[in-house]
C-alpha cells in the first residue's frame, strides 16, 4: 500500500497538467442544475444519468460518467440540505485542490469514481441483476476523510454556534459509513454495502503513508512513555518536587546562602567545573571556590 501511495505522488509530481482545474465547482454545479430538473420535470426527466447496468449493456455509456451529478435529493423540501453538502463539498474539495494541486486532487476524486463504477460492474456480472447507482455520495463524503487528516484542528460552527474540531466530525463520518454498511448488510444490499466500503479504499490508498507513520509514532510514544527510564525519570521528578516543597525553596546559593524563596529576583546558576550538583547564585557563580568533591 505504501509503494501505491508513493506512485500516486510520483504520478502527480510528473504530470502537474493532468485533470480538471476546479473539478469541484462542475461537480457542484451539474448536481445543482440536476436537482431543479428533477424538482421541475420530476425524478423520470433525469433517471438517464444513473448507472442502470443493463441500459449501459444496451449502449447508454454515458451512464459510467453521468452518474456523479445525481445528488440524490429530488424534493423541493430538501434544498437546505443539498445547499450545506453542495457547499460542503466545495469548501472541501477548493481547499484539497489547493493544497495537493490540480493533479493529485484530480486523481483522487477520479479514482474513487472508477472505482465505485468497477464495484457496480463486478456486483451485476457476479450476481446478474440489475445494478443502480445514484450519485457519488460516499466518494463525496470520503473528501471530507482527507480533509480531517490534512487540517485536524480546523473547526467548523455546528448551527453557527458550536465550535468542533474537524476530526472529530471525521469520526461521524466513519460512523456514517458503518452505519450505511450494516444497514446495507441487514437489507441483503450488497451493491450499498460495497460502495463505502470502496470509498475508504480510495482514502486508504491515498493517505496510508500519513496513517502508518502516525500509528508508528503513538506506538513509540506508548512505548517510551511506559519505558524503564521514562519511569524513573518521572519517579526523580516527583522526589524532586517534594524534596522543594519540604524545604520550602528550590534553589540556595552554595557560598552565601540565600534562596530563590527569600530572594526571587536573585538569578541562580550550576556550576559545570564543580564535583557534584551544586548551585550558585548569580554574585558567586564566577567568583568562587570549586567543589572537588
Amino acid at each position: 500500500m505504501r509503494k501505491l501511495n508513493a506512485a500516486v505522488d510520483r504520478f502527480a509530481y510528473n504530470h502537474p497538467r493532468f485533470g480538471i482545474p476546479n473539478l469541484m465547482r462542475y461537480i457542484v454545479f451539474g448536481n445543482a442544475l440536476v436537482y431543479l430538473l428533477a424538482v421541475f420535470a420530476g425524478y423520470n426527466a433525469v433517471s438517464f444519468l444513473e448507472f442502470n447496468w443493463l441500459a449501459i449493456k444496451s449502449g447508454e455509456l454515458w451512464r459510467l460518467v453521468t452518474f456523479i451529478f445525481m445528488p440524490g435529493y429530488s424534493s423541493s423540501r430538501q434544498v437546505i440540505w443539498l445547499l450545506f453538502f453542495l457547499y460542503l463539498y466545495y469548501m472541501i474539495g477548493t481547499t484539497l485542490e489547493r493544497e495537493w494541486g490540480t493533479a493529485k486532487f484530480s486523481l483522487y476524486y477520479l479514482s474513487g469514481v472508477v472505482l465505485t463504477v468497477a464495484a457496480g460492474v463486478i456486483m451485476a456480472l457476479v450476481t446478474g441483476q440489475n445494478v443502480f447507482i445514484s450519485g457519488a455520495g460516499y466518494v463525496n463524503l470520503s473528501l471530507f476523510f482527507a480533509f480531517a487528516m490534512l487540517y485536524p484542528d480546523t473547526r467548523f460552527l455546528i448551527l453557527y454556534i458550536i465550535p468542533v474540531k474537524v476530526k472529530w466530525l471525521a469520526w461521524l463520518d466513519a460512523a456514517v459509513f458503518a452505519l450505511s454498511v450494516l444497514t446495507s448488510l441487514l437489507h441483503l444490499d450488497l451493491v450499498g454495502a460495497l460502495l463505502p466500503v470502496i470509498a475508504l479504499l480510495n482514502f486508504f490508498v491515498f493517505f496510508w503513508t500519513n496513517i502508518s507513520d502516525e500509528i508508528s509514532y503513538r506506538r513509540g510514544r506508548t512505548r517510551h512513555q511506559s519505558s524503564h527510564q521514562t519511569i524513573q525519570f518521572k519517579a526523580a521528578v516527583r522526589q524532586q518536587r517534594k524534596k522543594e516543597a519540604e524545604q520550602g525553596y528550590r534553589h540556595k546559593c552554595s557560598v552565601c546562602g540565600r534562596t530563590d524563596t527569600d530572594f526571587p529576583d536573585l538569578e541562580f546558576r550550576y556550576c559545570s567545573r564543580c564535583a557534584g550538583y551544586h548551585c550558585f547564585c548569580q554574585d558567586h557563580i564566577n567568583n568562587h571556590v570549586h567543589f572537588t568533591e
